[in-house]
């Protein structure tokens, strides 16, 4: 099997099902896509995560996503990451990206909005964990998974809590009264 931006694409919405099911369905159809494609994206992507030989980290994604258009660094402390980034088809306007540590480790991978402002509404597939965590009063806690973020953040008085999954908004639930 190829393992291109659709099997990726495919494997990042196996992970997006666990909070937002509906969405992902709606995706699926759209790209004409079976739950059976999904389940095999994701395990042959998981396969190479544990292959002694496979390409790991951003050699992984450049495997899947080809070399990334965008290429930059980025200040983290005193010490200055490598940022990568890739558009996926699924995802307009938004931008995947890998940060890579000193030793072009990867630390971390999310979607991010290259530029424009944040859309006005807090709709499910069109906000980042930027767009909110910028936000007065907004908290940034450790989501329940891998790949997983969580903002809780003020607003009419109330405090929301937005879930993420590789950054990118699944579900918004209002007026929370607890703990992840």
């Amino acid at each position: 099997m190829r393992f291109g931006v659709r099997e990726f694409e495919l494997a990042l919405m196996h992970r997006m099902r666990d909070l937002n099911p509906g969405r992902v369905e709606e995706a699926l159809r759209d790209m004409g896509a079976s739950r059976a494609e999904v389940r095999a994206a994701h395990a042959h992507w998981t396969r190479l995560a544990h292959a002694p030989r496979a390409p790991k980290g951003a050699a992984a994604l450049r495997m899947a996503l080809g070399p990334a258009p965008h290429r930059g660094s980025r200040p983290a402390g005193s010490l200055t990451c490598d940022v990568l980034r890739w558009p996926l088809p699924s995802w307009p306007g938004l931008m995947y990206e890998a940060l890579l540590g000193p030793g072009g480790e990867l630390w971390n991978q999310w979607f991010v909005r290259p530029s424009g402002p944040a859309p006005s509404d807090l709709a499910p597939w069109t906000c980042v964990v930027a767009d909110l965590a910028a936000m007065p009063g907004a908290v940034q806690l450790e989501g329940p998974a891998p790949h997983h973020w969580t903002v809780d953040f003020p607003s009419g008085g109330r405090t929301h809590r937005a879930r993420f999954v590789y950054g990118l908004l699944q579900r918004l639930d209002e007026g929370i009264t607890s703990d992840p």
